[in-house]
């Protein structure tokens, strides 16, 4: 699913009306797709107290239209409809609908009256995607009774919560907290990045008429299953071991040989025919111990002997920081074969440049040494920062945290939906890399779509067991044990 900034949907608006669709059209569907979300969630709409705030602009407009399609339609116990402007502000398709919500005999209201404080549903629509800088004045007062006033409500806001930058998930201002959101066309970019994704509650994307091919080369997208679901599909009889690939997990140090064998696990359980864990020749009898399903091999001497008849190799879990690791990682580099590079491995000044992929999985810390940005630097511009380094260095990266990013050589960032406070406990990137490296090795030439199936399936089964365990037990092996449900619910 494409992801848009305010320009890019301005000028999707723009090509739109130009094929011969009048704005005043846009605005109607816009409002029946916010209707359609009532009706949905909130029937018998007739039952409910609804309180509509409306601002001057188009977003105010999709409000008028929401408002005349409740009042003529539903017909709700109350139905407050309050405009935080003057109406002589009100200009174009926006003064339009103001003028037909008056002809249908509704009343429009220039305050928040009492009786709306015990409004059962609040509809925002007091700022779009059009806001530059913090909310002030009226736009603040209503951003604020919103936010505060309606004890009994549940609020869903028009397009965006109001005062919520569309292209940036950092606030620059207060914005509405909404319970829903319905967006048009395609979500912003400042609703699906963290933390102001916190506050769209459940976002629904609606359809006003705009042509999927206007928008189709967008360079953000939103991961969702229908990506990768040819991944999951059913395997062919005739598979056997050697079909699926062979996975080698470079990695693992005496008292870290978890990191190898729950990565060797994890792409066992991602779908990988073999996995053979490389490691220390002490570290090799517990790596052993932990699953009878993984093979070892000492790590000692000829990397490039080791990775013969391999499909992916995955370095790092565990790898540790001794001596001969840095040439151990540049050797990596240079295999002509699919890397996954994770933890220990993550080296900055390392050539990853190949027409093999090369998929690097930092944490923000980690992505701090290889991009010489202070941590907090990197959290603040996480997109760009993700998507600089992946074009930079070409490789593939896989930047860890709320809303893992997926950046590609060619500019084109994924954002991930999935996942869960619960992932804050150790082991869960091994576990991830372990699925990449797995889902690679049976699906090598459709490397992009594996990795995001890989973060995707990793974020769901973690909210999965989140829901069934709690947050606080969880930890990385859970997410094996969840995995399949993840699995079934992807596809399809």
């Amino acid at each position: 699913m494409k992801v848009l900034t305010a320009a890019e949907m301005r000028e999707v608006d723009r090509r739109t009306i130009e094929t011969g669709i009048p704005g005043l059209v846009l605005m109607e569907n816009a409002g029946h797709r916010v209707v359609d979300l009532l009706a949905e969630k909130f029937a018998p709409l007739a039952e409910q107290r609804i309180a509509v705030l409306c601002g001057k602009g188009n977003n105010g407009g999709d409000g008028f239209v929401v408002a005349r399609q409740l009042y003529t339609r539903f017909r709700p116990r109350m139905l407050d409809v309050v405009l935080l402007a003057d109406p002589a502000d009100l200009k174009g398709d926006a003064a339009a609908n103001y003028r037909m919500l008056e002809a249908c005999g509704c009343p429009v209201q220039r305050e928040i009256p009492a009786s709306a404080r015990c409004a059962t549903l609040v509809l925002d629509a007091l700022l779009g995607t059009g806001i530059t800088g913090p909310a002030t004045g009226r736009m603040l007062e209503g951003i604020r009774a919103m936010n505060r006033d309606f004890p009994l409500a549940k609020v869903v806001a028009v397009d965006i919560p109001s005062g919520m930058p569309s292209d940036s998930g950092e606030p620059v201002g207060e914005c509405a907290r909404a319970d829903f959101t319905v967006t048009f066309t395609a979500p912003k970019l400042g609703q699906v990045m963290p933390p102001n994704c916190d506050r769209v509650g459940e976002l629904v994307v609606g359809a006003i008429g705009s042509p999927p091919s206007l928008y189709e080369n967008a360079a953000v997208s939103l991961v969702e299953p229908a990506m990768f679901r040819q991944l999951l599909a059913p395997r062919p009889p005739w598979g056997h071991k050697g079909t699926f690939g062979h996975v080698l997990v470079v990695g693992g140090s005496v008292g870290k040989t978890g990191a190898p064998a729950m990565a060797g696990m994890a792409a066992l359980r991602a779908g990988a025919g073999l996995v053979t864990v490389a490691s220390a020749a002490a570290a090799i009898p517990q790596i052993a111990a932990h699953a009878p399903e993984l093979m070892t091999a000492p790590l000692e001497g000829d990397l490039e002997e080791l990775a013969e008849g391999k499909t992916v190799i995955a370095i790092g879990p565990g790898l540790g920081r001794t001596e001969g690791v840095e040439d151990l990682v540049r050797r990596a580099a240079r295999l002509d074969l699919a890397v996954v590079i994770d933890a220990d491995a993550l080296l900055p000044d390392v050539d990853w440049n190949t027409e093999q992929a090369r998929i690097l999985t930092p944490h923000p810390g980690e992505m701090s040494r290889l991009s010489g940005k202070p941590t907090a630097e990197v959290q603040k511009n996480r997109l760009t920062t993700a998507r600089e380094f992946a074009t930079a260095k070409k490789v593939t990266l896989v930047l860890k945290g709320q809303r893992t990013l997926l950046a590609f050589p060619d500019g084109r960032v994924w954002i991930n939906p999935t996942g869960t406070p619960a992932l804050g406990t150790g082991g869960t990137g091994d576990i991830l890399t372990g699925l990449i490296s797995g889902l690679v090795a049976q699906f090598p030439k459709r490397a992009d779509e594996a990795a995001a199936a890989a973060v995707y399936l990793h974020g769901l089964a973690a909210q999965i067991g989140a829901r069934e365990m709690g947050e606080q037990p969880f930890v990385a092996t859970d997410i094996l044990r969840y995995l399949p449900r993840a699995m079934e619910a992807c596809a399809g």
